[in-house]
């Protein structure tokens, strides 16, 4: 039977089980009730329905984008029937507790199984995986009211979810954010603002859409200080928790994107009036949490985003990488430099050395993506049930330091394997008659969405790095070199041990500098450089999981490796070598000379 293009059962299995070790956690209480083997009927499922039902209309949906017509969103019907498919399976409330409706599958596991859909089809996925984050946090922090009424129809797949961080004249900058939240008699809020960017903002799909939305009071604090949130859903619920009146928001337009077009991105207008529930002006809201703990609480939907365009990168650059080594094995084109007798048969592509370079760093940048998003997984079980508390706190400082490299790496170096995976296919990659031009497009959103790159950036040098002392730098570098010292002295290990040392170093310098302004200047660069070297880190202990086995699989796990290690992780040397200068090239360019 032929590979599947869309992801490889191979490479996951070897991450999972023999990487990871995922049979581990079944020895801990809350996933007492798996296997080896239930882990692998769930991957096996997630293959089947992305396979079937979500990757057949990934070109439909993008040449059918959401539209709006007489204020409704038209989407084609496929959409809905892959989601129904999708939440019938069980598969939407993989992760969550068993008294929830939930599979209580570890993490690591449902974000491999979700890569499935991520890799098929990312912009149906997106309904999903936005409805899971915003169920994810209501569970966390709502009342057992918000968690009945709202996280379980979530994760049963009959209401869809969303998160309202953005507005127009803000942006990212959510210090800046207008939206105001009044409080009534009865203890609910009206909001009045508009929200801009807001992805799966709107459709028919569900019986509901449950928006949180970040809001300030009148009597808040300025800045992010000030920031609330609320559930504020579509149709407000009767007695019986069932969808009875609309809600006063509106959509006012949808955005018409580069990629990711069969996922509705809305502009969406709190309390303009057009309805009035209860007879009076405003879109009603319920307080998640404490007033003015909005943002903090956000971070919660935010922070699991993030690790998930992490692997939804990776897997789209994964699709596009298996897409393009398929072609470069059946297109015949030139002949050998050895031997360029016409007379002779042309050869497959991928017997041109050029062709496999593109190749090999697809390879190493997809599954090194791959491989970062699904550690983070696993350090999100291990935060949350390992069996000593010294063990869950040091994941959770890892997880912390790496949670804007496995958001950003991914979205550009997996983007960068897209551009490659066109580049393999010349002038066919360019058109729609292959699919490697949409994986482009829609990757391209990844480094936008959920904090930009420089928002990332700016987070790890500026924050991340420093919190609570440096524990998290110091969790990253007692873990690398744990993994050095298991490697030995080998070219890889010594390589990885410079570069984590200089780090470090330029870490401390930067941060030694007392100028805020100078230590952030070439924040962008410290993310990449940062980034390459836990990708190596992770490609080391690819290396030592695979040691010993022989066969094409390993020995391309070993090349992947060799030429991350030649070809990448020095690039890592330069930018630290920037950085330890101290450079100031952007910082006196003024404004007016651009």
């Amino acid at each position: 039977m032929k590979s599947s293009l869309i992801l490889s059962s191979r490479d996951l299995h070897f991450l999972l089980f023999d990487w990871l070790d995922v049979a581990e956690l079944t020895k801990r209480e809350r996933f007492a009730d798996h296997s080896t083997e239930t882990f692998e009927a769930v991957l096996d499922l997630a293959e089947t329905i992305a396979t079937r039902d979500f990757a057949p209309h990934n070109r439909t949906a993008d040449v059918n984008e959401p539209r709006l017509v007489d204020g409704r969103v038209q989407l084609i019907p496929e959409v809905a029937a892959a989601l129904s498919k999708f939440a019938d399976s069980g598969l939407l409330a993989a992760h969550a507790d068993a008294s929830l409706g939930g599979l209580q599958l570890p993490s690591t596991v449902a974000k491999a199984a979700m890569a499935w859909f991520q890799a098929a089809n990312v912009a149906t996925s997106a309904y999903a995986f936005l409805s899971v984050a915003n169920a994810n946090l209501l569970v966390a922090h709502g009342t057992e009211v918000q968690i009945d009424s709202y996280a379980r129809p979530l994760l049963a797949g009959r209401f869809f979810g969303t998160m309202c961080l953005s507005e127009p004249g803000a942006g990212s900058s959510l210090a800046d954010l207008t939206t105001t939240a009044h409080e009534q008699p009865d203890g609910t809020y009206r909001l009045f603002g508009n929200k801009m960017w807001i992805s799966g903002g709107d459709h028919e799909m569900s019986e509901n859409i449950i928006h949180l939305v970040l809001a300030r009071t009148p009597d808040a604090p300025a800045g992010v200080r000030g920031i609330s949130l609320f559930v504020v859903p579509k149709f407000l619920l009767d007695d019986d928790g069932a969808p009875a009146e609309r809600n006063d928001i509106v959509t006012a337009g949808l955005n018409h994107k580069m990629g990711y077009r069969g996922t509705t991105n809305a502009a969406l207008n709190f309390g303009e009036g057009a309805y009035r529930p209860g007879g009076g002006p405003g879109a009603v809201g319920f307080l998640v949490g404490a007033r003015n703990a909005g943002l903090q609480l956000m971070f919660h939907m935010m922070n699991e985003a993030r690790v998930g365009v992490g692997v939804g990168a990776a897997a789209l650059g994964y699709t596009g990488y298996l897409h393009s080594l398929d072609y470069a094995k059946t297109r015949l084109q030139g002949r050998p430099a050895t031997d360029r007798d016409p007379s002779k048969p042309q050869v497959p592509i991928i017997e041109h050395p050029d062709v496999r370079r593109m190749l090999l760093a697809q390879k190493s940048y997809v599954e090194g993506g791959l491989a970062l998003g699904l550690y983070c997984a696993r350090l999100v079980d291990d935060s949350q049930t390992a069996s000593e508390a010294d063990d869950r706190l040091q994941a959770a400082l890892l997880l912390d330091v790496l949670t804007p490299i496995v958001k950003s790496w991914p979205s550009q170096w997996c983007l960068a394997a897209n551009d490659l995976a066109i580049q393999v296919l010349g002038g066919y990659g360019y058109t729609r008659d292959y699919p490697v031009e949409q994986f482009y497009r829609d990757n391209r959103l990844n480094p936008i969405h959920e904090g930009t790159h420089g928002i990332q950036a700016a987070d790890l040098l500026g924050r991340k790095v420093v919190h609570s002392g440096g524990a998290g730098l110091d969790a990253f570098a007692a873990a690398v070199r744990a993994t050095i010292a298991r490697a030995g002295r080998t070219e890889h290990a010594v390589a990885l041990s410079v570069a984590v040392a200089s780090l470090v170093a330029v870490t401390h310098k930067l941060h030694g500098t007392g100028d805020p302004a100078s230590a952030l200047a070439n924040a962008s660069s410290y993310l990449e450089a940062f980034g390459h070297i836990v990708v190596a880190w992770i490609w080391l202990e690819q290396e030592l999981a695979a040691a010993g086995r022989g066969g094409d699989f390993y020995d391309g796990k070993r090349a992947a490796a060799q030429y991350f290690f030649r070809f990448e992780l020095p690039k890592a040397r330069t930018q630290l070598e920037l950085l330890d200068s101290l450079d100031a090239t952007v910082l006196e360019t003024a404004p007016a000379w651009l």
